[in-house]
């Protein structure tokens, strides 16, 4: 038996056949041709038919994953109809001679290397996209026939990294788990996993060859694969599986149902999104609402700054959608380790406490009141809230609600629509919670950002790998800190949730429910686990918690 490590992005478990998938090579010489004019010819063509290719592959994924996971192939289609890509591939055949399969390969695999070497992660999956919309056009140039991925049997499906158009051309009914050598947790692979409730385990660097036919275990749980297990692995492990699909359906009967204690304490549990695409989970873990929206994902996922329009057709899509449930929408949290070249950020010794968030969009006014007139237009299709990160004072607050009345008035003037909305703010740093008595004071509810707040209360740097043996996610002081923050809230008469990641932790769920904490915002995927919990206790008996407790 062997065993392979890697990253999982789901936990589940996958048992059957490994199919090794080679995605298709293309030898292209680098000739100089005769006739640069023909060859500018067949690249529009080509061209063209790969535009009109995305909308099938659209249809085809938003019946499948639906529209949200589908988006990726209108972001295809606008990644072919760039003027600046289509420009270097032309120059390419006009200027050098070259043939449209050359110059298709040199352009789309240039700009895929330079999405390859940007920091951010999400901007470093897009460089997939670019090769697999290349690979479109050569396709069609070449006249070769993409072919089948998976054949006719179950399989766990092996490849180095899978494409969007990949993941769509495959048959979902036999697919049991995916393995890439390759690929992250932004990459379409991924998002493919998790929107199929699949087992899938990405940067498997030992992946082999030698592996095609064998028998194998995917488990998410661990992060690893058994290739050949031996046969009291394989029946205790199929024994999980089993118990894991029985779990799944007594998950599925609790939608529709509240999170309420057995002795009547109710507390909400929401989900935490990057965007509208994770929408469907939100569905279909039928989670109370989105208790943060990281908006930054339209930053970060686009070349220039986003619009206000297409923030707020983002906005208006989530809350529409989700309508009458409250959508907290975070303003930019950019900065730090999420930042993007248009913004001319310089480099600091210490980004984590440098230059981000609410201090870029004070800074930056034109930039902040964008992203709020997008906002406000939205709250007009639904229920929101506006939540402000990384506050450590009360005039930052006062300010950003200064700049959203200046945005309310200029559109009530332009005669836009504005619904009814609640202002709050991050709580994730040890000096918002000292002075939390006065936040409360301007603010409609606090949200606690458990993962920040353990950084920044505990000097821990959560990006490195070398302190994690220093980390205490369950650390006295930031228990005590989410109790004291809870307190002031609700002397003040505001609701306080958490939307860290310690929102998810079961051993910490009684914890909060007795800290008082109002409403948990959590992945999808932990919604219905974390309703079960809730549920099952009985705190009738249950003091108040205290901090003498830890």
């Amino acid at each position: 038996m062997k065993i392979a490590a890697g990253k999982s992005i789901l936990d589940r478990i996958g048992i059957g056949k490994i199919r090794i998938y080679k995605a298709p090579s293309y030898e292209i010489s680098d000739r100089t041709v005769k006739d640069p004019e023909a060859e500018l010819k067949r690249f529009d063509a080509a061209l063209q038919k790969a535009i009109g290719q995305q909308d099938i592959l659209y249809e085809k994924a938003k019946a499948e994953v639906g529209e949200e996971n589908a988006e990726i192939f209108e972001a295809h289609r606008m990644m072919l109809e760039d003027e600046d890509l289509q420009g270097v591939t032309r120059e390419i055949i006009r200027e050098k001679k070259k043939s449209a399969e050359f110059a298709v390969k040199t352009a789309f695999d240039t700009y895929a290397q330079f999405f390859a070497e940007l920091e951010d992660p999400y901007m470093q999956a897009r460089s997939v996209d670019l090769i697999d919309i290349g690979n479109t056009v050569l396709d069609i140039l070449t006249g070769s026939d993409p072919g089948s991925i998976q054949g006719t049997e179950p399989c766990i499906l092996v490849a180095d990294d899978l494409t969007p158009s990949e993941t769509v051309r495959l048959d979902k009914s036999l697919l049991l788990g995916i393995i890439t050598r390759e690929g992250s947790a932004n990459s379409h692979t991924a998002i493919l996993a998790r929107s199929m409730n699949l087992p899938a385990l990405i940067q498997c660097r030992d992946v082999d060859d030698s592996w095609d036919g064998r028998m194998a275990i995917l488990d998410g749980y661990n992060g690893c694969v058994y290739i050949d297990p031996d046969p009291d692995l394989l029946e205790s492990m199929k024994k999980k599986y089993d118990a894991v699909l029985k779990e799944d359906e007594l998950l599925q009967e609790l939608r529709g149902r509240t999170g309420t204690t057995i002795d009547g304490r109710r507390i909400i549990i929401a989900a935490n999104i990057g965007g509208p695409s994770d929408l469907g989970s939100v569905l279909a873990n039928d989670a109370e609402g989105v208790g943060l929206f990281r908006s930054e994902f339209l930053y970060l996922n686009s070349k220039g700054e986003p619009t206000e329009e297409q923030q707020f057709a983002a906005y208006r899509r989530v809350v529409e959608t989700l309508a009458p449930a409250l959508v907290i929408m975070r303003t930019c949290d950019l900065g730090a380790d999420k930042t993007v070249d248009y913004l001319n950020l310089e480099e600091e010794e210490n980004p984590a406490l440098g230059f981000r968030a609410i201090r870029i969009c004070l800074t930056r006014k034109d930039f902040f009141k964008k992203q709020l007139r997008a906002m406000l237009r939205a709250s007009a299709y639904g229920s929101m809230g506006i939540m402000f990160p990384m506050i450590t004072s009360r005039w930052e607050v006062i300010e950003a609600k200064k700049i959203l009345e200046e945005c309310k008035e200029e559109l009530r003037r332009e005669g836009h629509r504005i619904g009814n909305f609640q202002t709050g703010i991050m709580v994730e740093t040890p000096a918002a919670v000292f002075v939390a008595d006065d936040l409360a004071e301007e603010v409609d509810f606090f949200s606690i950002g458990t993962n920040d707040l353990l950084q920044y209360t505990c000097a821990i740097d959560r990006q490195n790998e070398k302190l994690e043996r220093f980390t205490d996610m369950h650390h006295p002081a930031v228990l005590r800190a989410i109790k004291m923050t809870v307190d002031a809230g609700h002397r003040h008469g505001i609701w306080v949730g958490i939307c860290g990641e310690l929102g998810a932790d079961p051993a910490l769920t009684e914890t909060f429910l007795r800290m008082g904490v109002d409403e948990l915002s959590v992945n999808a995927g932990s919604v219905l686990p974390l309703r079960r919990l809730v549920r099952s206790l009985d705190l009738s008996g249950a003091p108040e918690w205290s901090p003498e407790e830890v």
